[in-house]
This record gives C-alpha cells, sequence and structure tokens, in this order.
C-alpha cells in the first residue's frame, strides 16, 4: 500500500482526487455501525440517501420488495422514518429486506466518495474485516479513511474509530502514515470507546436520550465479518472474512 491518511471531516472529501484511491467512511454513532449492523444481521442491501427527500423517493421505487426506511436529521429521527440507530433498525427490519437510509454525516459521506476506485463502510464493529479486505485485494493503493464528523465539525467517536482501523493497518504491514493517521492511531491507543463515547458530544447527546444500550452496541470491536462496499449507489456485502 501506497499510504494511508485519515480526513477528520467528510468536508474534506471536497479537495481530494479520488480516482484511483480507496475510501472506508466511518460514522461510528451511528450511521456506519447501523449499516454493518443490517448487513450482518441479513439485510439484502442498503441505499444510502443524501437526505430525507431522496430516501423517500428510494422508498417509492421499491415496489413489493420488503424494506426499512430510517433516518435522521440533526440526530432526530426524519417524520415516517425508523430511528437510525443499530438496535432500533434490527429491531424494525424485514427479513432479506432492503434498508432505505439518510443521516445526516455517514450517508453523505458516502455518497460523495463515490468517485474513489473503491468505497468501504467501516465501524469498530467490522473494522478487522474491512483492514483484511483492503489489505488483501488493494495491496498497493492508496487509502483514505473518512471520518463523517457532524455538520462540518470534528467527531471525537470518528477520530477514534479511525484510529483502531490505522492499528489493524499497521499490524497488516502498512508504514506510510500521514501525521492525521498517526494522530488517530495514538488517541486511539489513549482510552477505550466507551469512555471515548462518554466523552464525545455525540455520545453525550445520545446518554442524554436515553441510548446507552446502542452505545455499547457500536462499541464492540471487530465481532462482524461483514464488508459493505458501494457500488453503483448500494452498499452490498462482498466478503466474509
Amino acid at each position: 500500500m501506497r499510504k494511508l491518511h485519515v480526513l477528520m471531516k467528510k468536508e474534506e472529501l471536497d479537495g481530494q482526487r479520488l480516482d484511483g484511491k480507496v475510501v472506508i467512511v466511518l460514522d461510528i454513532l451511528f450511521a456506519t455501525t447501523t449499516i454493518v449492523a443490517a448487513l450482518s444481521e441479513g439485510a439484502s442491501e442498503v441505499w444510502p440517501a443524501l437526505d430525507g427527500d431522496a430516501a423517500r423517493a428510494l422508498a417509492q421505487q421499491q415496489g413489493d420488495h420488503p424494506h426499512l426506511l430510517a433516518g435522521e436529521l440533526y440526530a432526530e429521527t426524519l417524520s415516517g422514518f425508523a430511528p437510525a440507530t443499530p438496535l432500533a433498525v434490527l429491531a424494525r427490519l424485514p427479513a432479506q429486506g432492503r434498508l432505505i437510509y439518510a443521516t445526516t454525516n455517514g450517508t453523505v459521506a458516502l455518497t460523495r466518495s463515490q468517485g474513489a476506485a473503491q468505497v468501504y463502510a467501516a465501524a469498530l464493529l467490522n473494522a478487522q474485516a474491512v483492514v483484511a479486505h483492503v489489505a488483501r485485494h488493494h495491496p498497493n493503493d492508496t487509502i483514505l479513511v473518512v471520518c463523517s464528523g457532524s455538520a462540518d465539525r470534528f467527531n471525537l467517536e470518528d477520530f477514534y474509530g479511525a484510529g483502531y482501523l490505522v492499528s489493524l493497518f499497521r499490524q497488516a504491514g502498512v508504514r506510510d502514515l500521514t501525521d492525521a493517521a498517526r494522530a488517530a492511531e495514538w488517541m486511539h491507543a489513549a482510552t477505550d470507546a466507551r469512555a471515548c463515547f462518554n466523552a464525545a458530544r455525540v455520545g453525550q447527546r445520545m446518554l442524554d436520550k436515553g441510548l446507552p444500550d446502542e452505545l455499547d452496541y457500536a462499541a464492540r470491536k471487530s465481532v462482524c465479518s461483514v464488508v459493505p462496499q458501494l457500488v453503483g449507489g448500494v452498499l452490498r456485502p462482498v466478503a466474509t472474512i
């Protein structure tokens, strides 16, 4: 692999040349965690949308195919949508159904990444599987780990997740790290996931909403083997490690 870089928020994608690169998108609380959870528990596909209107349009295309429409804007559930958090989605997702999904940050980051050679969704849940897949199938490609952030703001939990990925890529033999990647790795080494979530602005908001179980779910590391890849605007599992 040539280089491993971490972008601290999705807005940094605007200045990046993505062609030929591998992009790994993180939105730990909760978009990519929910995507990984849904695909791990039997969803056939996840259709990420830029916003609620785009998600409603996608839902109208489903016909009789079983699906769940879920989403949020600024952490508030959209009208007519299921909540966007992982456990809430898993409780409502029909067997072998599609998840039509719109969030403030994570699904936007995925959509903006589509100019890359490869786009994957990662969370703490499936970090080892994603790293193993990328190391095996894209050994010479530059990797951008994209922290979705929050409406053009840095998010602590995404940076922590990026640091976990960096530590795993280092174990896989990657040595060419940018300063942002090194900083993320050091931050990850300094604490654990739940302590990070408790300190993070988004994590505190989720606690205020009475969602500690959702935080506990998102804090688990490398317990899922699914590797979601974005192709043609749709996320599907491409590998089981």
